[in-house]
């Protein structure tokens, strides 16, 4: 394998990319903290951007937070809490608001959902966490 080809390189070669994505999605029908979990790759990451896409629905009343706990502990949130009001459908999507700390902290570890409000029972969406892997 050519060590000089794009092929042959791994993700911390590279920036911006899904660190992270939910699976399944999200159903936004339920609340409270760790709804889902986002499993990320790489041992160190930074968050670069959040976002929701892929409803099956309208989430426009939703409201939700990422964080790197399961508790809902305000410190450790990655995003502020953010109405997801641009998905009316499901060819909408919406980034979702980092929180100031993001832009200087490397994370490691799965990140939760939060969602704060509901929206209709059995509308679900997909976020992914778009970043730069620090170490593998």
């Amino acid at each position: 394998m050519n060590s000089n080809h794009v092929g042959s390189l791994y993700p911390d070669s590279f920036g911006s990319i899904a660190v992270g994505t939910s699976n399944p999605p999200i159903p936004m029908g339920n609340t409270g903290n760790a709804i889902a979990t986002i499993a990320t790759i790489g041992t160190s990451y930074i968050v670069r951007r959040i976002t929701a896409s892929n409803a099956n629905g309208s989430i426009a009343a939703a409201n939700v937070t990422i964080f790197t706990s399961n508790d809902g502990n305000l410190a450790n949130a990655v995003s502020n809490a953010t109405v997801l009001s641009n998905i009316t459908g499901t060819t909408k999507y919406q980034d979702l608001a980092l929180t100031a700390n993001t832009a200087t902290t490397i994370y490691s570890g799965s990140l939760f959902v939060c969602v704060n409000t509901g929206a209709a029972a059995n509308n679900t969406v997909d976020i992914t966490v778009y970043g730069d892997v620090v170490t593998l």
